[in-house]
């Protein structure tokens, strides 16, 4: 199956995702490649590129636009790959939109203008601004806690009314209040009837698809697809009233739970790039101004990892087998 800008539907589990680095700090673009076309194999529905946990802050234009057009090349229409699109400057938004659409993105995911801490008026114009700038689908992405802009759900209704491309909202706000009262807004005909709602925070998956979510932008997915997908799978069964699929997604969730919170923390990047290093599905360097965790917090990550891949595996979820030896990238 094929996937268009036109065509393709905003749902499922969708990860942002990393972006890995060689030694000498270069972009390692066959690495993410591969790790891209493995996240689809794996059951995922769509792979963001350069947002926040792929350190979208800290590549060059031409960097991802060589992320956007490889990938895009990779995958073949298999799944759509959003672009990240986040700038201090309108006007540079706006190229960078332009640069997407042109690299073959199905999708842009925009985010609120760096630096500048303006009001939800200066917020909105931008991201409609951006919008504009391509007819490609378009996913607002709502993280006051990292870019300080806060949209309302009723602000983000009225933006998918005015602008026809603006599809999708990703939540990141870990209050799964917005995502209801957004979902019931599109159920009040106050927002479009095809407004998709994404989950944007790791931890709270269960309680964002009861609230109305259809979608989750994930970050332990580049370590664990199939358990992501797993989760994902069961907190919609759970929507009915089958016990057993209320059973399984607490279980699934209580033994997923302590990797997913590092989601939420500031250091989420190193973290997560730690997880896949020890399911051997990446390394864990990353760009400055980011540093490498303290050993203390590194030692503390990895032992709650082996918990987490134990409790996952007795409930019969696949994970990746693991190569790590507990040494820094640069020791190995």
């Amino acid at each position: 199956m094929t996937t268009s800008a036109q065509s393709f539907k905003w749902s499922g589990v969708m990860p942002a995702i990393t972006t890995q680095l060689t030694a000498s700090d270069d972009v390692d673009f066959s690495a993410v490649v591969r790790h891209a076309v493995w996240m689809i194999d794996e059951g995922c529905d769509g792979i963001v590129i350069g947002g926040s946990l792929g350190e979208g802050q800290s590549l060059t234009t031409d960097e991802k636009v060589e992320l956007w057009r490889s990938i895009s090349a990779a995958l073949l229409g298999r799944a759509p790959v959003i672009a990240a699109i986040g700038s201090a400057s309108t006007h540079d938004a706006c190229l960078l939109a332009q640069y997407a659409a042109n690299a073959g993105c199905a999708g842009l995911m925009v985010l609120p203008p760096y630096v500048h801490s303006g009001d939800e008026r200066e917020a909105i114009a931008h991201i409609e601004s951006v919008a504009r700038a391509t007819n490609l689908p378009v996913m607002v992405y709502n993280n006051p806690q990292a870019y300080r802009a806060d949209f309302s759900a009723a602000s983000l209704a009225a933006m998918a009314m005015r602008q026809s491309n603006i599809r999708a909202v990703k939540d990141s706000t870990g209050d799964v209040r917005r995502i209801a009262q957004l979902a019931q807004l599109v159920r009040s005909g106050d927002a479009p009837s095809d407004l998709a709602i994404f989950v944007g925070l790791d931890d709270v998956v269960p309680s964002g698809v009861a609230a109305g979510a259809q979608g989750w932008i994930a970050g332990l997915a580049n370590a664990l697809p199939a358990a992501s997908v797993e989760l994902w799978k069961v907190a919609l069964a759970a929507q009915t009233d089958s016990q057993s699929a209320k059973i399984r997604v607490a279980e699934v969730d209580r033994a997923f739970l302590p990797l997913l919170l590092m989601d939420t923390l500031p250091d989420f990047v190193q973290r997560i790039k730690l997880v896949q290093a020890f399911v051997g599905r990446g390394d864990e360097r990353v760009r400055a101004p980011r540093l490498a965790l303290e050993p203390d917090v590194r030692d503390a990550c990895i032992q709650i990892t082996r918990t987490a891949l134990e409790r996952l595996a007795q409930l019969g979820i696949s994970t990746s087998s693991s190569t790590f030896n507990g040494k820094h990238s640069s020791e190995r």
